[in-house]
């Protein structure tokens, strides 16, 4: 379960030099960085840490840098989290479906910014640890978790405003860009395994794709089907 530890004004402090660091990298959003800012990273950190969390954290957490958090997962570089944040142009209210939970950390960012938050996991231990342990049950009302095949979506709760993909995929998923409203804007590492392209694309009115590329990044490949393991 993740352990929700205080946010003491050292930690404050440390974001504050974080998010610094971010805008000077080029991060140019400010409600992003705020909602950067007020966000803890610490509190995202896998409980098996716990035993060594002081100096885990004080190395790491308001690093940037991703970080391990059990099942072969990490989570998220800052300048990963705010730069896809940054490129999702998110409004208040806007329907967002996120693939690849992980830590809830990038999902949590987008719920601070006014999103309503579907996300979904294949994992089933690192949805099982959200479900029961995300440190701010009651705060995000409209942050709601899924467990289950990134691919299909969640055609259940379509259509969606934006759609995020926090894996690498060689193709667009076309399950996802169906989930998509019209003006509707997806963004995905797009690319082989050693290295994607960060792109955004806009779903037309008439169904045409508007694609738009920002550099290059390297992410673990997204993967079909569920993981049922603890």
């Amino acid at each position: 379960m993740l352990r929700r530890q205080e946010d003491t004004y050292k930690h404050k402090g440390a974001r504050a030099k974080l998010i610094a660091e971010l805008e000077q990298k080029g991060i140019a959003d400010k409600s992003v960085l705020q909602a950067m800012n007020i966000v803890p990273r610490h509190y995202f950190f896998n409980s098996a840490l716990d035993e060594h969390f002081n100096s885990a954290l004080n190395e790491h957490a308001y690093e940037d840098k991703a970080f391990p958090i059990g099942n072969d997962q990490t989570i998220s570089q800052p300048y990963t989290v705010a730069f896809q944040s940054q490129l999702m142009q998110i409004k208040k209210m806007d329907k967002v479906l996120e693939i690849g939970t992980g830590s809830a950390y990038q999902a949590t960012v987008l719920a601070e910014l006014g999103a309503q938050i579907y996300t979904i996991e294949r994992q089933k231990g690192l949805y099982d640890k959200n479900l029961l342990g995300y440190p701010f049950k009651g705060k995000y009302p409209m942050l709601k978790f899924f467990y289950g095949d990134g691919f299909k979506g969640l055609p259940t709760f379509a259509p969606f405003d934006k759609i995020l993909i926090t894996a690498g995929v060689s193709l667009v998923p076309e399950k996802l860009l169906e989930q998509l409203k019209p003006n509707g804007i997806i963004v995905l590492p797009l690319g082989e395994e050693d290295k994607q392209i960060m792109t955004r694309i806009t779903k037309l009115p008439n169904g045409e794709l508007q694609t738009e590329s920002f550099g290059e990044f390297i992410f673990v490949p997204m993967l079909e089907g569920v993981n049922s393991r603890g």
